[in-house]
């Protein structure tokens, strides 16, 4: 599928939209970047809804049915609905059941740490998730324990550069701030950001910074892995 004047004979180049499209949906999803970058027609196919929403209804046929919920997160078009999908299936399913809304809460969270600027307060964030499942009729533990499994699938995924190691440390200083259930994160989180920053990014810190997060983590947790210590 090179993009080369040899294609001008190309049977490909005949075929219409709505068959290039039924095509492509059938291709692992995992060739379709590489795909919309060989020609523009393509690359417009991959851009528009018509594409996204032939994706949808063969791969989530049910998604169709879904009703727009309530709440905070937006669901938005074919192709963020695709992307929620699939990441709640192969992220988050448990016992081969798709909740959408956990795809969408991933992107929400993952795209707010990622903003070149720094983004709002991970009380807001974590607060926002907890409403939007309980307005879907979660109850406070199931919501409490989505959100955490949601951080955690974050912070895994987070490329390791500054932005990462900035935002790392503006976390653990909102580490001891005080919210009511569900709306405190979790233990297992915070354990999470700390074993980040003293793990993937201990070159990074400078000696005062160390010693300033050793003792926000120390009186966290008791005891702390000693692999934490030592700067």
């Amino acid at each position: 599928m090179s993009g080369t004047s040899s294609d001008e004979g190309s049977p490909f180049r005949k075929l219409p939209d709505h068959l290039l499209i039924e095509i492509f949906i059938r291709v692992p999803i995992s060739e379709w970047a590489g795909i919309s970058c060989v020609k523009k027609r393509w690359a417009d196919l991959f851009r528009g809804e018509c594409l996204w929403q032939a994706a949808l209804s063969r791969s989530y046929p049910f998604a169709s049915c879904a009703k727009r919920w309530p709440g905070p997160i937006p669901r938005g078009l074919s192709k963020r609905r695709y992307i929620a999908l699939y990441i709640s299936k192969h992220m988050f399913a448990l016992d081969g059941d798709v909740d959408e809304i956990v795809g969408h809460a991933y992107l929400f969270l993952k795209e707010r740490l990622e903003l070149p600027a720094m983004p709002p307060p991970s009380g807001i964030l974590h607060g926002t998730m907890i409403d939007q499942f309980i307005a879907c009729g979660k109850s406070r533990d199931a919501a409490h324990e989505l959100v955490s499994q949601i951080w955690l699938a974050v912070l895994d995924n987070l490329d390791e550069n500054e932005h990462t190691f900035l935002l790392l440390k503006r976390l653990v200083l909102e580490a001891d701030v005080f919210l009511p259930y569900p709306y405190s994160i979790s233990i297992k989180v915070w354990w999470r950001v700390f074993e980040k920053l003293f793990t993937d990014f201990r070159d990074c810190f400078k000696h005062g910074d160390y010693f300033d997060v050793l003792s926000i983590a120390k009186n966290k947790f008791q005891p702390i892995p000693s692999v934490w210590l030592g700067y």
